[in-house]
C-alpha cells in the first residue's frame, strides 16, 4: 500500500479507479479497516466500476497506519484532517465523503468544518447516534485492555476484543481511540450541514440510532433501511450497495 504523512504519522492509502471520476473517499469503522470495510465487502470494486476513483485509508491506529496510544491523537477532528491531507496529496480539493460508523462520525465533522471539500456524504452504521451517543463504550475500552478474551464478561466488549484479535490490531491504541473519537455534534450543528446525505443503517443495528431521525435534522438529508442487518453486517448489503449507487448518481 502506498503512504502519505500527516500530523507526524505514515497513513496507508490506495487510490483506484478512474481518474476522470468523481472522487469518492472511503472512511473505515472502529476497529476496522480499509480492506476489512471497503475492500473485502466488494465496495470499492462496485465504485470502480461504477466509473468513480476510489481512495480509502487506513486511520491512525488502524491497519497498516501508524498506530499512536495516545487519546489525544484519535478526535473525530484529527481524523478529518488526515482525510483532507490524503486529498492534497492527489491534487483533489473536494470529494464525497463515505463513511461507515466511527469513519461517518469522522465524515461528518468534515463537512462541517469544510463544506467546500465534501460533495456528498454517505453515513452508514450512524444514525442519531451522532448527536444523542452510541451508548457507553469505556467497556469496550476495558475489553480491549483486558489480558485475554476470556477476561472480558461485557457483551459489546467481548465482541470487538473479538474482533480485534481475529484482525491482530493494536489494542492499546484502539482503547486510546474509541476513549477520544466518540463526540457528538450539536442538533443545530447537524442542521448545518446541508450537502445531500444519504443515512443507511440497519434495521437490527443496536448501536446506531435512528436514521429516519438524522435524515429528519439535515438539510438535505435522506435515509435508507438497510433491511434485516445489524451494525457489523449492513456495510456489504448490496441492497445499500444499489441505494448508494443511486444517491451518487442523483
Amino acid at each position: 500500500m502506498p503512504r502519505f504523512a500527516n500530523d507526524g504519522y505514515e497513513l496507508a492509502y490506495l487510490d483506484e479507479g478512474d481518474r476522470q471520476g468523481a472522487p469518492v473517499l472511503l472512511v473505515h469503522g472502529f476497529a476496522s479497516s480499509m480492506r476489512v470495510n471497503w475492500i473485502d465487502p466488494g465496495w470499492v470494486e462496485t465504485l470502480t466500476k461504477a466509473g468513480y476513483r476510489v481512495i480509502a485509508y487506513d486511520h491512525r491506529g488502524h491497519g497498516e497506519s501508524d498506530k499512536p496510544r495516545e487519546g489525544a491523537a484519535y478526535t473525530p477532528q484529527a481524523m478529518g484532517g488526515d482525510g483532507f491531507a490524503l486529498l492534497d496529496s492527489l491534487g483533489l480539493t473536494s470529494a464525497v465523503w463515505f463513511g461507515y460508523s466511527m469513519g461517518a462520525r469522522v465524515s461528518a465533522f468534515a463537512a462541517l468544518a469544510r463544506p467546500d471539500r465534501v460533495t456528498r456524504l454517505v453515513l452508514g452504521g450512524l444514525g442519531l447516534g451522532l448527536v444523542e451517543g452510541v451508548g457507553d463504550w469505556d467497556p469496550i475500552a476495558a475489553a480491549l485492555r483486558a489480558p485475554s478474551l476470556d477476561d472480558v464478561i461485557h457483551a459489546r466488549g467481548r465482541m470487538f476484543r473479538a474482533f480485534a484479535d481475529r484482525t491482530r490490531s493494536d489494542r492499546a491504541a484502539l482503547a486510546a481511540c474509541i476513549e477520544t473519537s466518540r463526540a457528538e455534534l450539536a442538533m443545530d450543528e447537524v442542521r448545518r450541514i446541508a450537502q445531500p446525505t444519504l443515512v443507511g443503517v440497519g434495521t437490527e443495528d443496536d448501536i446506531a440510532g435512528s436514521a429516519q431521525a438524522l435524515a429528519d435534522l439535515l438539510p438535505n438529508g435522506r435515509a435508507f433501511a438497510i433491511e434485516r442487518r445489524d451494525h457489523m453486517l449492513a456495510v456489504g448489503d448490496r441492497t445499500f450497495k444499489a441505494a448508494v449507487l443511486d444517491f451518487l448518481k442523483a
